[in-house]
């Protein structure tokens, strides 16, 4: 086993425990940073979260987005209703279902904030060679994995759902058709 977490303690530190706590403190300190950054657009890091996938998925409906974001439907409407009210994402009607779409002024954001973010992303895990980031990439995309199928029904937590993606829909939604890179 590692050594102990404080100096001075008894308790011997399992590996798991001491990946998860220093995960939980990179992820911390990313996302605080993060969240500073995207003040710069007037954005939070959800605002940014609902921008970057409905821009790069236009049609989704706000049940896929909240699948897509981990979170619950009502969260996404009320994002989606401050979003909409700041002229960013509008809501279009198909049929019995409403899909949702950038706005001219929500497209220019995404143009402007995702390749930054992107940017700022790369710098954050700068102190990674890029074979190093691909290997990180690997690790947590393999516990990922495994939480999805184990770590769920162990906890007593139901397993995500895995459906239909929006990006395989064809949308008008706003008058665009989506984009080669959005499908």
């Amino acid at each position: 086993m590692e050594g102990n977490l404080l100096p001075g303690s008894r308790r011997q530190w399992t590996p798991a425990l001491l990946a998860w706590l220093r995960l939980a403190r990179v992820f911390g300190r990313i996302d605080r940073a993060t969240a500073a950054h995207l003040r710069g657009w007037g954005l939070t890091v959800a605002q940014f979260d609902v921008l970057a996938q409905v821009g790069a998925a236009e049609g989704l409906t706000q049940g896929e987005l909240a699948r897509a974001l981990f979170v619950t439907k009502g969260n996404v409407s009320q994002l989606v209703d401050r979003m909409e009210q700041g002229g960013l994402v509008t809501r279009c009607q198909e049929g019995q279902v409403k899909r949702l779409a950038l706005t001219d002024k929500g497209r220019d954001l995404y143009d402007d904030v995702v390749p930054a973010q992107e940017g700022f992303i790369a710098a954050q895990l700068g102190a990674l060679a890029p074979d190093e980031q691909r290997r990180l990439h690997h690790l947590l995309r393999t516990l990922d994995k495994g939480l999805s199928a184990t770590g769920c029904q162990q906890a007593g937590l139901p397993s995500p759902r895995v459906e239909r993606s929006s990006r395989e829909h064809t949308s008008t939604c706003n008058g665009r058709k989506p984009t080669a890179d959005s499908q």
